[in-house]
């Protein structure tokens, strides 16, 4: 029975030696040889020995100790010195982690300049405003037939309306109304009329037919004509509506009142045709191609720039010139369509239209009234009798060194 006891009280004994050796180990890194110098006492010197070796162990395995897993062997025993692990128990309530992690702090300026950064990128890019020759531009389109033959028109006008000069031999405008773009007669509505200025182009099944520049409603810089098949066929350089090698008359010596200019490109008649009065209003205005007349020619009155006779040449300068053009639109003095061969349209034999007009003026007004058109009388002639118009084209030099009369 005693043999048992022993041997069992033995290996109990040596199971409580080696926990007590295990859980002090844990903090000392020396566990394999406290449990192993226990073992060895226990046998030599006999349980009394032993008992006491467990005792202290038991006694250091309870006690609270600093850990740190960073520890070696040749370092000083936890709790000898200041540590500097940064993952360590203490014994305050609260403990805070190294500040090595914290954010590093920035000045006042640099969080400003930081935020200011921020909203830069978080902005959405400015568009580039369109400016041409100063003025800022819109663009716009329309397209005229269908299919293969479905002509694109391209171009841009001004997104701030300003009025042309009256001195410019032509002037090309955009009614969004009508989609189409016109020649000017006379002054433009700022609120319907968009004044052409920006590049131009025009194109049939992608290939294009014709490209150039406006400015300020006038044609501007070089333009060029192209065939389907995308050959050059005609290159014309203007300067704010005059062609640069057109001949310019004037009435005074210091050349400020034009008075006609006749356009040529490569010794013949090519461009915009102008003639003005001496009041520097304009009195004609046409075009030539290859040498001749071409489209309409209209002539104006002397009474606020009204039109009178709209005289129609043929369509291209490569065909036999028309010698005696055809009436096919007629003013009156106050600007009213008297005659208009496309709307079939006659009223040249009835009274001035323009003479019935009311007073603009309000009731007991006595300023002095506005200027009248002149009454015309009805003439008398036989129904469906044309006469012809009183007035027909100047005569214009054929070459630029034939002098100008």
């Amino acid at each position: 029975m005693s043999k048992v006891f022993l041997s069992r009280g033995f290996y109990s004994f040596t199971h409580l030696l080696i926990y007590c050796g295990h859980q002090t180990g844990i903090y000392l890194r020396l566990g394999w040889r406290l449990r192993f110098t226990g073992v060895m006492l226990m046998l030599r010197f006999g349980p009394r020995v032993a008992i006491l070796w467990g005792m202290l162990l038991l006694g250091a395995a309870c006690t609270r100790k600093t850990v740190s897993f960073s520890s070696r062997l040749d370092e000083p025993m936890p709790g000898a010195g200041a540590s500097g692990d940064s993952l360590t128990t203490t014994k305050k309530k609260n403990p805070k982690l190294s500040i090595a992690g914290r954010k590093a702090v920035i000045s006042k300026e640099e969080e400003r300049k930081a935020k200011e950064e921020e909203k830069a990128s978080q902005r959405k890019p400015n568009k580039k405003k369109k400016i041409f020759l100063g003025q800022r531009i819109k663009r716009g389109y329309f397209k005229t037939g269908t299919g293969k033959n479905q002509v694109v028109t391209i171009f841009y006008y001004l997104k701030n309306f300003k009025q042309p000069s009256a001195m410019a031999p032509a002037v090309y405008y955009f009614n969004p109304k009508k989609k189409k773009i016109f020649a000017a007669n006379g002054e433009l509505d700022p609120a319907a009329d968009k004044v052409l200025h920006g590049p131009f182009k025009r194109m049939v099944n992608n290939q294009i037919i014709e490209q150039g520049y406006y400015a300020m409603g006038t044609k501007h810089l070089r333009w060029e004509r192209y065939d389907n098949k995308g050959g050059l066929t005609a290159k014309t350089h203007y300067e704010m509506g005059f062609p640069r090698d057109a001949n310019i008359s004037y009435y005074d010596g210091a050349n400020t009142m034009i008075k006609e200019v006749i356009p040529y490109v490569n010794g013949k008649l090519e461009g915009d045709y102008v003639k003005y009065t001496a009041g520097g209003k304009r009195e004609w205005i046409g075009h030539f191609e290859n040498g001749r007349r071409v489209g309409e020619w209209t002539n104006y009155w002397d009474y606020k720039g009204y039109r009178r006779y709209v005289l129609q040449y043929g369509e291209s300068g490569y065909e036999p010139e028309v010698t005696e053009p055809e009436l096919i639109r007629e003013y009156s003095h106050g600007g009213s369509p008297i005659y208009d061969k496309e709307k079939n349209l006659d009223k040249r034999g009835d009274a001035d239209p323009d003479a019935t007009k009311n007073d603009p003026r309000r009731p007991g007004s006595h300023g002095v009234p506005a200027q009248r058109a002149p009454v015309r009388k009805p003439a008398e002639r036989r129904p469906g009798y044309h006469p012809k118009p009183t007035v027909t084209p100047p005569a214009v030099p054929a070459s630029p060194t034939t002098p100008v009369p």
